[in-house]
């Protein structure tokens, strides 16, 4: 890798992949130059589960990798590419990882679950001050959740969940409609995933719970629209309490249709189809570990890819 002071962070996820460019600041700080996202549903497609990436789905991820890269030139910026849960898993996660090294030279490297939670954490550390608290934070993505519990900065129980709003969208509603039996079949695997989790943290004293990504991000958005909150610029340290969650669940829960929930105001038009899943890990998680009220995080795995980049090219410097 180029060391020079400017970094473009590639998250492959398996519902969007982000880039983020920024400029790394004298005090290892960094400025945001660019940021994009691309809607792609990685492994949704063929197979069981999230275990093949389609033709098309390859075809696709090239062709937005292949902007990103141009962007990134266009900064002068060194590229570092993170892929996760639908890669990971997928049959044939080298034929991808290959096809994007051959066509357009990025080396993708592959994290495993604790892995990305622990670069999560590195960017939810970057936008809140977690230095002297006992922290949970909950990411929800397309393929996984990843839960860490940290103490004073420092990540101590880093775990990653097979769950997310993808994946258990193929798994329970894969014509995208809800039906009663679907829901509670959901939510009872759901609990049956994360359990273990609970069980991990139970006797850990939790100062705030923190949330990145995804769901979270768009439960927040539409809290603010059902509740005509004030609007902000920056989603970052907005809050969102249990009961204002329950509230978002049933409206989206009693819209059965994708159609339906469209009309919810501050839908994302291209989330309506997965959102109910998602809806459903947040509403078990925030059940299942009796959480009040959550703390957005603006960052997340991108940004802990550039705090990680920044982390090991001062250690290799000293």
């Amino acid at each position: 890798m180029k060391t020079n002071n400017k970094i473009a962070a590639i998250d492959i996820g398996t519902n969007s992949f982000h880039l983020v460019i920024v400029e790394i600041q004298n005090d290892n700080t960094f400025k945001l130059l660019d940021k994009q996202r691309e809607v792609i549903r990685l492994g949704s497609h063929k197979g069981e589960d999230l275990s093949v990436i389609s033709e098309g789905e390859i075809e696709k991820a090239i062709d937005i990798l292949k902007n990103y890269k141009m962007l990134a030139e266009h900064y002068g910026a060194s590229i570092r590419a993170v892929a996760t849960s639908a890669v990971r898993e997928a049959e044939n996660k080298d034929k991808f990882v290959k096809a994007v090294r051959d066509k357009i030279g990025i080396d993708i490297e592959v994290v495993d679950g604790r892995t990305e939670a622990k670069l999560i954490f590195y960017g939810i550390k970057s936008a809140i001050d977690v230095e002297q608290k006992n922290v949970l934070c909950i990411d929800i993505g397309g393929g996984s959740s990843e839960f860490i519990y940290a103490e004073k900065g420092n990540p101590v129980i880093t775990e990653s969940v097979k769950i997310g709003a993808v994946r258990l969208s193929k798994k329970f509603f894969p014509d995208f409609i809800l039906k009663k039996d679907s829901v509670e079949a959901c939510h009872s695997y759901v609990e049956a995933q994360i359990s273990y989790i609970k069980y991990l943290i139970s006797e850990k004293k939790i100062d705030q719970v923190i949330g990145a990504s995804g769901t979270i991000v768009a439960s927040a958005i539409l809290v603010q629209e059902l509740f005509n909150k004030p609007k902000k610029k920056s989603i970052n340290k907005i809050t969102f309490t249990s009961d204002e969650l329950n509230f978002v669940y049933k409206e989206i829960i009693r819209r059965k249709t994708p159609a339906e929930r469209i009309s919810l105001p501050g839908m994302e038009l291209k989330r309506a189809d997965i959102i109910p899943a998602g809806i459903i890990i947040l509403k078990t998680v925030f059940d299942l570990f009796e959480i009040k009220n959550i703390t957005l995080s603006e960052y997340a795995l991108r940004e802990g890819i550039i705090y990680d980049t920044i982390l090991k090219h001062s250690s290799t410097k000293n």
